[in-house]
């Protein structure tokens, strides 16, 4: 038997924390220079170099075209068959590579990967519908996994995918967001001159990998507004309120606590595919543990016959305060929640999904002139809902309580 050696990219440490959390489909949220390709690299030859089809993506054929030439020096070795007009490398092992741009995504159909890479990923313009329409089928053979790898670029749809990987009820998606100086090859110094040089929006998003709202986002300030203590029971003497958003299939059901005393939002659950039963138990245990001075649940759709049987409870706070969703009532309440956060006079728990969704919820300029507030296609708001009902409610509703017979307010704010 002939040995042929090859000298494989070998990934540094922050690379191999990265190899080591993964799940079936991931994406890395990281800062230039941090080694990305390198990363993609490892995760595209280890496949092929055990016989399988592999298949790399990116925006344009001008970004692919430095990939393609490293992937073909590497391999050079152990290449049986290279097609530079088909990006195509066929390995000794039985293995095959192919790279694509997504100028054109539709020009992979047919094919079958054990895994796919997809490099630049928030540069790809129509990065929703080549995953899903295209790409994501190609992985069905294989049961095959995925790897989005990209600096930051806006809210879009691999912001999205990132998401995806911090809910922790999604156990077949992970992400990470990697800065520059993770890479130990790079100089501190030399991104410390970039610091100084860039305006501080680019070197976030360039160097920290950070994502920023782009001009139709609504709420700012939300990672300095996500600094609240979570509580998992109530503070002797504090008062609370419960805020719920109603769903059951696609849509979650999310409820919110909220600190009256400090105007804190300091708990939240979010469920899903469950009947209406089970819902109410969920609520009834929070209302249990923190004894609410009132309930601002959603009354539309669903909400109403719950509203109903919450009533009839013995554990039904005393107040309840049901929120009618309609554009204009939304429009009121998103801005009062946008104008705490610019103003910094409320705190939320730091959670990945609610701060993700308040990231992303846009305004939409209809043709009538009326705002409209919703999530991107593709993503949810129902924490932005419950946090700003509860929100919302927090200020119209003040608690109650009995002391000597008479009902008095407490000094909840």
């Amino acid at each position: 038997m002939r040995l042929i050696d090859i000298t494989l990219p070998r990934p540094h440490a922050a690379q191999q924390r990265v190899l080591s959390e993964s799940s079936r489909f991931n994406a890395v949220c990281c800062g230039r220079r941090f080694g990305k390709t390198t990363l993609g690299l490892d995760r595209l030859l280890a496949p092929a170099l055990a016989g399988k089809p592999v298949g790399w993506f990116a925006p344009t054929y001008k970004i692919l075209l430095p990939t393609w030439r490293e992937a073909v020096r590497l391999l050079q070795p152990i290449t049986t068959r290279q097609s530079d007009q088909e990006r195509r490398l066929e390995l000794l092992t039985g293995g095959v590579i192919e790279m694509w741009s997504l100028d054109d995504p539709e020009g992979c159909r047919g094919r079958a990967y054990a895994r796919i890479i997809i490099d630049e990923a928030a540069r790809v313009v129509h990065l929703e519908r080549a995953w899903n329409e295209v790409i994501r089928p190609t992985l069905t053979d294989y049961q095959g996994d995925a790897w989005f790898l990209s600096t930051p670029r806006g809210l879009n749809y691999f912001h999205t995918l990132y998401q995806r990987g911090q809910d922790p009820t999604r156990t077949e998606w992970a992400s990470w967001q990697m800065p520059t100086t993770a890479n130990p090859h790079i100089a501190p110094a030399e991104v410390e001159a970039a610091r100084n040089e860039l305006p501080q929006l680019v070197f976030e998003q360039e160097y920290l990998a950070i994502f920023r709202a782009d001009g139709g986002t609504v709420f700012r300030h939300v990672t300095d507004a996500a600094v609240a203590v979570p509580q998992d029971g109530p503070i002797k003497g504090h008062d609370y309120l419960v805020s719920v958003d109603w769903g059951k299939l696609r849509d979650w059901t999310v409820l919110c606590v909220w600190d009256a005393t400090i105007g804190h939002m300091v708990h939240m659950e979010r469920f899903q595919q469950i009947d209406y039963t089970l819902q109410l138990g969920r609520l009834h245990a929070v209302c249990s543990r923190f004894k609410p001075y009132a309930l601002a649940p959603e009354r539309n759709s669903m909400g109403e016959p719950l509203i109903e049987q919450i009533e009839r409870a013995d554990w039904a706070p005393k107040q309840i305060q049901p929120f009618t969703t309609t554009n204009a009532s939304k429009a009121l309440a998103v801005e009062g929640f946008a104008l705490a956060l610019e103003k910094g006079t409320v705190k939320i728990i730091d959670d990945p999904i609610l701060t993700g969704e308040l990231q992303t919820f846009a305004a939409e300029r209809l043709p009538s002139g009326v705002l409209r507030y919703a999530a991107p296609e593709g993503m949810t708001d129902d924490c932005v809902m419950a946090a700003i009902i509860g929100y919302h409610a927090l200020n119209a509703v003040a608690p109650v309580v009995a002391a000597a017979g008479m009902a008095q307010k407490s000094n909840w704010r």
